[in-house]
């Protein structure tokens, strides 16, 4: 049986980031993933760095949007966090921070354009609404149907396939220890410490336990299921979502396009592909009455029809064709806020998911290793604690 200062479940973005503060602050780290690094959601999104709240987060209304607003201070510190990452783990992961838009056709849409722009100026995010000719020098390249966009100086894209995999080579030289192919099994606490049983599936009788003063869950998807093996109950739901990818092209595209009033999420990779994507669904896959976390979505044909459609703000879309659809999934809670923190009544037990989690989760990483650590993050969590679902735990 092994000992760890920390044992880190998940293998992804999330993962790996917090394997790699913890084990550069000195913690003995263990990072456990089902599969191999990398496998699910953060190598299957489509890599957007998008400070600004969402389609999403601003279709319900104006009160809505201001409670998804509560999350603005950690974008904020993502826009930092991915300012930085390429130079602190020395390797290119793709990082492109040319600025983006998000697009309003009507007058409604600008208006809650608008509304949206001055609720996140009061969070300090940088966001202008540009329009007219002002906005054709700016983006030349956008439909005559654009009329105006919010701009955010700090947006862009990482490459997904880059980032998770550098982050965790930078937590394997500050010794943490990664277990591949390795499913956590059973988590329990004993004394002072969490026990973790190991293997390859539910009924493996031949697996490892390690001990560990702290657990973090970086499970995505999992969350709930590892959750209720400590006896806790929380809320998240997976998502199931559509992206799609182009053949190569000139670049022509060198912002993140976002829109107001509807799904979209586009930008062209160094290599010339344009990705579509922005929340259009797919639909997850149940076996005998429950969601299947381990097949990947099936696609829809209106996902489909609706992530080509949104495209038709960039003409030269148009002409390309798609040559990948591909679908993923991602998590998110009841209010859309992130769940970031410490699990009430289970010392030494942590959770980060939800929210715009590729985009944050350098952020949630940080704070999380600051709270293990320390005890105290440099960043109030209050507003994200999983405390805010304890009616649902009774224990």
């Amino acid at each position: 049986m092994t000992a760890y200062d920390t044992a880190v479940v998940g293998g992804g973005l999330l993962g790996c980031a917090t394997a790699w503060h913890l084990a550069r602050a000195g913690n003995r780290v263990l990072l456990v993933e089902k599969d191999q690094v990398n496998r699910h959601a953060s190598g299957q999104n489509a890599g957007s760095l998008h400070f600004q709240l969402e389609f999403r987060m601003v279709e319900h209304g104006d009160d809505a949007a201001r409670a998804a607003a509560r999350a603005l201070p950690l974008h904020l510190d993502a826009v930092r966090a991915w300012a930085s990452i390429e130079d602190e783990l020395g390797e290119r992961c793709g990082v492109s921070r040319t600025g983006g838009l998000m697009l309003a056709e009507t007058p409604a849409e600008i208006a809650v354009l608008d509304r949206k722009a001055a609720l996140e100026r009061e969070y300090g995010l940088d966001v202008a609404v540009l329009s007219g000719p002002e906005l054709r020098r700016f983006a030349p390249y956008l439909a005559d149907t654009v009329l105006a966009a919010g701009h955010v100086p700090g947006e862009g894209k990482a490459n997904p396939r880059l980032v998770t995999p550098a982050l965790a080579r930078a937590a394997a030289r500050h010794g943490a220890v990664l277990r591949t192919g390795c499913r956590v099994t059973a988590l329990h606490r004993r004394g002072r410490h969490w026990e973790l049983r190991t293997g390859t599936g539910p009924g493996d009788t031949a697996g490892e336990t390690h001990l560990a003063d702290t657990v973090v869950l970086a499970g995505g998807v999992w969350t709930t299921e590892l959750a209720a093996m400590a006896d806790v109950r929380l809320p998240v739901f997976p998502v199931g979502l559509t992206m799609s990818a182009t053949a190569r092209s000139r670049p022509f595209l060198p912002h993140l396009i976002q829109h107001v009033g509807r799904r979209l999420s586009m930008k062209q990779t160094e290599d010339g592909n344009v990705l579509i994507g922005g929340g259009w669904p797919a639909k997850l896959v149940s076996r005998a009455g429950q969601v299947d976390l381990e097949t990947n979505p099936e696609l829809r044909y209106e996902s489909l029809v609706g992530n080509a459609d949104a495209a038709r703000v960039v003409p030269a879309v148009w002409d390309l064709p798609v040559i990948r659809t591909w679908t993923g999934m991602t998590t998110l809670t009841p209010d859309h806020l992130p769940l970031l923190g410490a699990v009430p009544r289970r010392p030494g037990l942590y959770v980060a998911t939800g929210g715009s989690a590729f985009t944050l989760g350098l952020t949630y990483a940080r704070l999380l290793a600051a709270m293990v650590v320390t005890g105290e993050p440099d960043r109030a969590v209050e507003d994200y604690s999983p405390a805010r679902f304890g009616a649902l735990n009774f224990v």
